[in-house]
């Protein structure tokens, strides 16, 4: 493409946005908007041709004006759905980190990792590590396993079946092993991770689920081995569960 091509393309994604940040602000038609962007009406005619077309912008009536559509709103969710998470999730998970006294996380999937958008940290905990923003192994992690198990299959085993990196000598990188443990974590509702990311550092998740009932992201709570044993992470898996549930209810979920 030459660089006369490219930049054309540009102007032309600029004047796109320009058309929905004016149609933001309320109705117009091509006469006004051409005059607003100071470009010809017929190129504007192909811009919102095109925008239409996607469900940018809709027509109010036949030879109508212009304003947003609900194709904005389909865009937006993903964007809004996270912070939404963010902001609900906070005090979930510290009345949950007061209640355990450990360090409770909302991680979310993002390119192959867990990234943790919020934390918790109760009285308990000893380390004041932040873990927001930090981007983890999905096979290694409690939220990562439950953000895997809940994938389509087609991605889950492709995931699963990269090259799987081992933390401590307790982490599972043998593919079968671990498609079989996430079989059990959907069935379970839960994962956990017994020193598999970090020598004496154990975790427990759940999943939190969006308004259509797909796991948008996972809460873990996490502490030192010695207090968080075994059978402590069986003692609260059901209090998550039902704050997992509660905040996936604020997000829209209701299950049936």
């Amino acid at each position: 493409m030459s660089n006369s091509a490219s930049a054309a393309q540009v102007q032309s994604v600029d004047r796109a946005i320009s058309v929905l940040e004016l149609l933001a602000r309320g109705e117009a038609g091509i006469t006004e908007i051409a005059g607003e962007l100071g470009v010809h009406k017929s190129t504007v005619s192909r811009l919102v041709s095109v925008l239409e077309a996607r469900g940018l912008v809709e027509q109010l009536g036949e030879r109508g004006k212009y304003a947003i559509g609900f194709g904005v709103v389909r865009l937006a969710g993903a964007a809004t759905g996270r912070m939404d998470l963010t902001k609900l999730g906070q005090p979930v998970c510290q009345s949950l980190a007061d209640s355990f006294g450990e360090t409770v996380n909302i991680a979310v999937h993002d390119a192959g990792v867990a990234i943790n958008i919020t934390q918790a940290r109760g009285s308990a905990a000893v380390s004041a590590v932040n873990w927001i923003g930090r981007r983890t192994p999905l096979h290694a992690t409690s939220s990562g396993k439950v953000l895997l198990a809940h994938l389509p299959d087609d991605e889950r085993r492709r995931l699963v079946s990269l090259p799987l990196d081992a933390y401590t000598e307790h982490t599972v990188v043998d593919g079968s092993k671990l498609l079989a443990e996430l079989e059990e974590v959907a069935a379970k509702g839960h994962a956990s991770c017994f020193e598999e990311l970090e020598l004496g550092l154990h975790a427990v998740a759940v999943p939190v689920r969006g308004h259509r009932g797909e796991v948008v992201a996972a809460m873990s709570a996490s502490g030192p081995s010695y207090r968080l044993s075994r059978q402590r992470v069986d003692e609260i898996v059901p209090a998550m569960s039902t704050a997992a549930a509660d905040l996936s209810a604020q997000l829209g979920y209701f299950a049936g």
